[in-house]
């Protein structure tokens, strides 16, 4: 939650030291303490750590750190993206690109955009039979055009803004496999699922398998202070570092802002020491045995569950105005958009404020749909 005193503590103590530096050409003490965190608790392989600003510029981040690799191994001319239908990736030039052209939020912007190759989304999930065509897209559009692509973005599991949509670990499995056949690096987008949120750690662990490239974000500082991470291995690294320019070519001017990063590492000490794999686990029960009996009713089209995230899909966009002031009048404050009604609360949050807030959002739906 907001205003941990831990939290708190290290912003001050930071502050007393040391508010900001550029990181150009300099490191601190704290940027290395939270690289060597992050390098701990994230998949194998990933051991070198690019601190930046945002989600949205991690995703910049990760899209040049792509197409500078391949670059610098001679081919050029591997500078497309594929990504799936249905996600989100942030709101800056290069993420835009890489969001679903038709459903996302950025229309207006399409004629300025880098085109890129998307592929169905999946529909697979845990609960559903694999099904070999859920895959034959990607794999169609890596066969035909992976000598023009640095890179497959996408986000595990659980697809956030774009449609807040599960899919299943095998997709996940079967995509790093392609990856690896077509030579082509994966970027794992985890700016949402990242610290928990969908069961493990990180959403990646759940089908078992490492990015080329993972993105991180939002919880990184508890809600305190923007700060961003792209993780790679040392030998994406070695080849950018070993070949001109001689360096990343991404240098902002707050980057590994010293007062973030003490917060980060103190936000990701009180994580791992919390007991956030039972509250996690928890939320999930209760909103299972509270939300997911509202299948069942005329005018919600799908319930879907994953952690601490719970999702009613209605089958006609919400009237944000009346359903905001209905949430409102419950007491809580919970944010649709387009046909979505759906929770993330935080993992402290107390049995009967979830209890609380639960009830609100099926008594606030069911008002909408005229359900009785």
């Amino acid at each position: 939650g907001y205003n941990h005193p831990v939290l708190n503590q290290a912003a001050s103590e930071q502050l007393a030291q040391m508010a900001h530096v550029m990181f150009g050409g300099l490191t601190h003490r704290t940027a290395a303490e939270l690289a060597a965190r992050l390098i701990d608790i994230t998949p194998e392989g990933l051991d070198r750590v690019f601190l930046c600003d945002s989600g949205s510029v991690s995703v910049e981040v990760a899209i040049k750190m792509a197409v500078q690799y391949w670059h610098a191994t001679g081919k050029s001319e591997k500078q497309k993206l594929v990504t799936i239908r249905r996600g989100y990736h942030g709101d800056t030039s290069g993420a835009m690109a890489v969001c679903d052209p038709e459903t996302g939020m950025h229309h207006l912007f399409t004629s300025i955009l880098p085109q890129h190759f998307f592929a169905e989304a999946p529909t697979c999930r845990d609960d559903t039979e694999w099904d070999d065509q859920d895959i034959a897209s990607l794999e169609r559009l890596l066969n035909q055009h992976h000598h023009q692509i640095a890179a497959l973005i996408l986000e595990p599991i659980v697809q956030g803004a774009g449609g807040m949509r599960v899919y299943a670990p095998l997709y996940l499995r079967r995509a790093r496999e392609l990856c690896d056949r077509y030579k082509v690096l994966m970027i794992a987008d985890e700016i949402a699922t990242g610290f928990g949120r969908t069961g493990t750690l990180f959403a990646c662990e759940q089908a078992g398998i490492s990015p080329d490239i993972l993105c991180l974000g939002k919880a990184l500082t508890g809600g305190y202070l923007t700060l961003a991470a792209v993780l790679t291995g040392s030998q994406i690294s070695q080849v950018i570092s070993g070949n001109p320019p001689g360096a990343l070519m991404h240098g902002p001017t707050f980057m590994a802002n010293p007062l973030a990063c003490a917060i980060a590492c103190a936000s990701i000490d009180l994580l791992l020491t919390s007991p956030w794999q039972q509250r996690i686990e928890a939320m999930q029960q209760m909103f299972t045995d509270q939300l997911l009996p509202c299948r069942n009713w005329s005018g919600i089209s799908d319930v879907r569950i994953k952690g601490g995230i719970a999702v009613l899909e209605l089958d006609h966009p919400v009237n944000m105005q009346a359903i905001t002031r209905r949430f409102v009048d419950k007491g809580v404050w919970v944010r649709p958009f387009g046909r979505l009604v759906y929770l993330m609360p935080p993992y402290v949050i107390e049995k009967a404020d979830l209890e609380h807030l639960v009830c609100a959002m099926k008594e606030t739906v069911a008002e909408e749909i005229g359900h009785s």
